[in-house]
């Protein structure tokens, strides 16, 4: 029996949110029921290093800590939380997966910026920003530096995508078939898209790609019950409570 909760994109920012509040719930409460919760990335609206003195990585460490005190908690980076390290994530317990992780029951787990192979500026973005020597560099700089380079970098890429058609940040067609070829994938989960659905790989003996949604006006996980896969969605205006969710409409 094989029990996992996904979830990705949250973008937090501050401690003192709904959002910030229904994440903790949503992890005491499942952390309860699963073996494993798993972030696809993207935790965080910007991580500057694990360095960072604010409130809000501080809430972050005390909430992994109490949800890993009752299961396994992984993570694997997104496009805003890049710099999340090993000395942050061994204060908390924190797992540390690649990019592309496969499980042992062949479920292929990926933040998703990856795929999105048509937005050609971005990929080329990418690969500077997950170059171990930018990010030396990155975090040789002072904290009150990083914030301000995180600030400029946020709004340039609200400007960036406001100028692109939005199909080329979808996923490409033929780079999702190839990776999950390649791994010999039975499901692959990712974020980053911002569009929650379940999907079918076509010419592929993968049998969903299911999306997680960004927690902007709900919250959303992706529920493993051994081999049963279920996409759902829940109020972030009202307290979080395990088994009180519903699926996505």
């Amino acid at each position: 029996m094989t029990r996992r909760i996904y979830i990705s994109d949250l973008h937090l920012e501050d401690e003192d949110t709904p959002v910030f509040q229904r994440f903790a719930e949503c992890l005491a409460a499942e952390s309860t029921w699963a073996d494993e919760i798993v972030i696809l990335g993207d935790l965080v609206e910007m991580w500057i290093g694990d360095d960072d003195d604010s409130a809000l990585a501080e809430s972050l460490r005390q909430t992994l800590l109490g949800a890993g005190s009752n299961c396994r908690v992984s993570f694997l980076h997104g496009n805003r939380d890049f710099l999340l390290g090993k000395g942050f994530a061994d204060t908390c317990g924190l797992q540390l997966l690649p990019e592309t992780h496969i499980t042992n029951d062949q479920v292929l787990l990926c933040h998703g910026d990856s795929l999105c192979t048509d937005d050609t500026e971005y990929q080329t973005l990418r690969e500077t920003l997950r170059s171990p020597a930018w990010q030396a560099d990155i975090l040789n700089k002072s904290l009150i530096e990083r914030k301000a380079l995180a600030n400029a970098m946020r709004a340039q890429s609200r400007t960036s995508n406001a100028n692109k058609p939005s199909n080329i940040m979808d996923v490409n067609a033929q780079a999702t078939i190839q990776l999950v070829t390649d791994t010999q994938a039975r499901v692959l989960v990712h974020g980053h898209t911002h569009r929650p659905g379940v999907h079918t790989v076509t010419g592929t003996a993968c049998e969903a790609r299911i999306v997680l949604g960004s927690w902007e006006y709900c919250g959303w996980l992706c529920r493993q019950d051994d081999a049963n896969m279920q996409l759902e969605a829940f109020s972030l205006a009202r307290r979080y409570e395990n088994g009180n969710t519903h699926p996505a409409h």
